[in-house]
């Protein structure tokens, strides 16, 4: 809680601990859990609970703050009233926005007219992968943040690419995920655990996991899918995150799982498709998935090639959007995996405490101190 004196803010347009299914939400609702984290105040719609070692202001939106929102245009005038309960002159804070980048601007502006601009340190969280803004309009955003945070060192490459001013500093904070809950089995252990489940040590459990959203690519998994069971009976995929009804041979549509149950389904399995067809930022289910000692098969998009090392982790497909690319590559993966004694080739590659959430939290609170010490 705090470091030197100086505050840290944190701006979420999602309650912090999040009660739905999120992704960096579930990071921060573990970070916030730990003694040792650097957040001050949260400044978020209400919680259905909230964590004791940190100060709560609530985004909850009364009738009159929607008018006054209406009458002036103005839509973050809640949080800047907010911030002016809070932020006292002679002090210093880290503010830390997520994802949020139209806040941005407004929040600058409204410093600046308060003249508290200097006492505050900007730092946006992005997670997602590709330039989102124009090289024109960039030029601002970037000139108002002190720190862009993005995923993957590619994340920043695809910046400094696409943009020809980048007037502030950047850094890179790859996502964790619980080693505790995430990890892998020994061969009798997975053994013993398919066992129990009634899955024979002769088949294979691929598994797709994801929002079912058109640029997830269930759709082109799933006409894979159909082409693999030409020439192989001893298959099974699992989708895991859709309701949709799948009426494909020797595909089982799990549904969704709760976050502290979907372990089991990745130490079950023997394969993990990632089929991606979008600029993923990082792809945390990929993470889980890896950890549990999954042979991981997946796009080559976004930082997806970061996450697997390039293909030292796992097997990377560069043109993701051709079918036959995905049949001809699991295929080679099934015989290889066979071959293997089904030991994934890949496993000796990747270390125990990959992407583990530990080391998110301690880099988290190394970002935050390092801007402590920049604002000295």
């Amino acid at each position: 809680m705090g470091f030197n004196n100086v505050k840290t803010i944190l701006i979420s347009q999602f309650a912090l601990p999040f009660s739905g299914i999120g992704s960096w939400t579930t990071m921060y609702k573990y970070y916030l859990s730990q003694n040792n984290h650097k957040i001050d105040v949260i400044i978020a719609p209400p919680a259905k609970e909230e964590l004791e070692n940190v100060t709560y202001f609530s985004l909850n939106y009364t009738f009159l703050d929607k008018v006054e929102r209406k009458l002036t245009g103005n839509g973050y005038l809640k949080i800047f009233k907010i911030l002016k309960e809070i932020i006292k002159p002679s002090e210093k804070y880290i503010i830390q926005i997520i994802d949020n980048h139209g806040l941005v601007l407004p929040l600058d502006a409204y410093l600046k007219k308060e003249q508290l601009r200097n006492s505050c340190y900007l730092q946006f969280f992005y997670h997602g992968y590709p330039p989102f803004l124009g090289n024109f309009e960039s030029r601002t955003f970037f000139a108002a943040l002190d720190e862009h945070i993005v995923l993957t060192l590619d994340s920043y490459k695809a910046h400094q690419k696409g943009y020809t001013t980048l007037p502030c500093s950047f850094n890179v904070l790859h996502n964790g995920v619980n080693s505790e809950q995430f990890y892998t089995l020994n061969k009798k252990e997975k053994s013993t655990l398919r066992n129990t489940y009634k899955i024979p040590d002769s088949k294979l459990i691929f598994i797709w996991c994801s929002q079912d959203r058109p640029k997830k690519g269930l759709d082109l998994i799933l006409k894979v899918w159909k082409q693999l069971m030409l020439n192989y009976d001893g298959i099974e995929l699992w989708i895991i995150g859709s309701t949709r009804v799948v009426n494909v041979q020797q595909v089982k549509n799990i549904g969704r799982v709760p976050n502290n149950e979907i372990a089991h389904y990745y130490q079950l399995a023997d394969f993990y498709v990632y089929p991606s067809l979008c600029h993923e930022g990082f792809g945390l289910t990929l993470v889980e998935a890896l950890k549990c000692g999954c042979y991981c098969i997946a796009s080559q998009n976004g930082g997806i090639p970061e996450v697997l090392q390039y293909g030292k982790y796992g097997k990377l497909i560069e043109h993701p959007n051709i079918i036959s690319n995905w049949v001809a590559e699991i295929e080679k993966s099934i015989e290889e995996y066979l071959k293997n004694d089904k030991i994934n080739p890949y496993f000796e590659a990747v270390p125990k405490d990959v992407y583990a959430l530990n080391t998110w939290c301690d880099n988290m609170n190394t970002i935050i101190e390092k801007a402590n010490f920049w604002m000295k």
